[in-house]
């Protein structure tokens, strides 16, 4: 591995290394600071790096490891976290002028602690939409992230940063969180693999909401197998989250490479076909992998799910009335901090009632049990991730854009994952989605570790 090429090593990869000992984390984490004290003017996917930190900690990794004290596949590899969420001893910004002067965290959040206690090296923060709902903004104190695949493209949000960086080469793991398609739809743009996970299954504890109930927190990797490997270190009980569920331990990675067949799989085609139709080089790509997975063994047929647009307004109305709930306060007593995105956008929740919002949530209701009879029969269901593919930088629109593909499973709190179908003939990346039953994670990551084995586009990467 001379340059040693460590950046393009996947976390899988990397871990594999450094517990053979083929590899340090000392190493490992100094080449990738290195790259983004080279890359980062570029791409802007970090706000703050914790650089002596960093190489602190991955020394303490390479010392553990050297005596036998081996705690896992994340021991020693370099990983970025969404800055929104909270570490000990730097300041929770939310990418917004808000928070930009306030104190450091006390403590770190269940996600990032239970991250440390597996042996990940915390490399910074990362950038994000301003409170991971201002879109791609120039009125911030800090510049958006840019797509490395294109620095001129948009990389969506609202977990930009954390997926250019993934994308550049510039950390092995990242955390992002997930209100509407925010995870999946920066992974889909930048080509990397995004989980968003069953709703409670990872601790929101030390995160700032968006949408107390539509919020998820989850891994973005260069793979499906990596995602799997954060997951087996994240998920899990924690009283410090009121909406955290109380589910039997989930075992991410023992049947992650067995095989698919027999598997039951639902095309949902409605979803792109008629009620937001994708482009077509993106159905084309569609195509082919339920072509991979018909050639795997699964039993593949079309399913129905609710409109498009039910799961859509429904979502949008909650977030906005929730959203303004928490910001009530400083949005009216100091309006001029936010960006002009995040304040329409949070502050159209002032128009919504209390009657709309209970009864869209009676709605919600209903599409959850009406999605769990409809997925009775299938294991996981496939569409498209975004209905196209990046958009140039701040042109991105939530609705021309189909951010909707990705509602439907925050409104449900399903698992959804994207991860990359093919690249477009301008070579930007194309994106698949699957998504399955309530704490069905475990089998929607095999899934997505199979088809990018078979599919071969894990190996191409972006060029900076």
């Amino acid at each position: 591995m001379a340059d040693r090429g460590l950046h393009h090593l996947t976390l899988a990869q990397a871990s594999a290394s450094i517990r053979e000992g083929t590899l340090q984390s000392t190493e490992l984490t100094r080449h990738l600071l290195d790259r983004i004290d080279a890359l980062d003017s570029r791409t802007n996917a970090y706000l703050a790096v914790c650089k002596e930190q960093a190489l602190a900690d991955a020394e303490h990794a390479d010392s553990e490891i050297a005596k036998g004290v081996f705690k896992g596949p994340l021991h020693g590899i370099p990983v970025a976290i969404k800055d929104i969420i909270d570490i000990e001893g730097s300041t929770t910004t939310c990418h917004s002028a808000v928070c930009s002067d306030q104190a450091a965290a006390v403590t770190d959040s269940t996600a990032v602690r239970r991250l440390r206690a597996a042996g990940a090296v915390i490399l910074g923060k990362t950038a994000t939409w301003e409170f991971a709902v201002g879109g791609t903004s120039f009125d911030l104190p800090w510049p958006p992230a840019r797509n490395p695949w294109d620095l001129e493209r948009d990389p969506a949000g609202s977990s930009s940063g954390s997926a250019s960086a993934i994308a550049a080469g510039m950390g092995l793991g990242a955390l992002g969180t997930d209100t509407g398609g925010s995870i999946r739809g920066p992974a889909a743009w930048t080509g990397i693999a995004g989980f968003k996970p069953t709703y409670g299954l990872v601790s929101r504890a030390g995160v700032t909401p968006l949408s107390f109930s539509q919020d998820h927190v989850g891994p973005m990797c260069w793979s499906a197998e990596d995602c799997a490997l954060v997951m087996q270190s994240l998920a899990g009980y924690d009283k410090a989250d009121p909406s955290s569920a109380r589910h039997s331990k989930i075992d991410f990675i023992s049947d992650l490479n067995n095989s698919v067949a027999g598997m039951r799989i639902g095309i949902v085609r409605h979803f792109y076909e008629s009620d937001a139709p994708a482009d077509a080089n993106v159905v084309e790509a569609l195509e082919s992998a339920v072509r991979t997975f018909e050639e795997g063994g699964c039993k593949v047929s079309d399913v129905s799910l609710a409109p498009l647009q039910h799961y859509s307004d429904i979502s949008n109305l909650i977030e906005r009335a929730e959203s303004f709930a928490i910001h009530q306060s400083t949005l009216t007593e100091r309006p001029e901090l936010y960006g002009e995105i995040a304040r329409a956008r949070i502050g159209s929740g002032a128009f919504i009632s209390a009657a709309d919002y209970i009864n869209a949530q009676r709605r919600r209701r209903l599409l959850i049990n009406h999605a769990r009879t409809a997925l009775k029969s299938y294991d996981a269901v496939l569409m498209p991730t975004r209905g196209n593919t990046a958009p140039p930088l701040g042109k991105h629109d939530v609705v021309t854009n189909r951010q909707v593909y990705t509602r439907p499973f925050n409104l449900l709190g399903f698992p959804a994952l994207s991860v990359c179908s093919g690249f477009s003939t301008e070579g930007l990346p194309l994106s698949l989605q699957i998504a399955g039953k309530p704490f069905s994670d475990a089998v929607v990551l095999k899934l997505g570790h199979f088809f990018e084995k078979m599919s071969g586009h894990r190996t191409r990467r972006p060029v900076l």
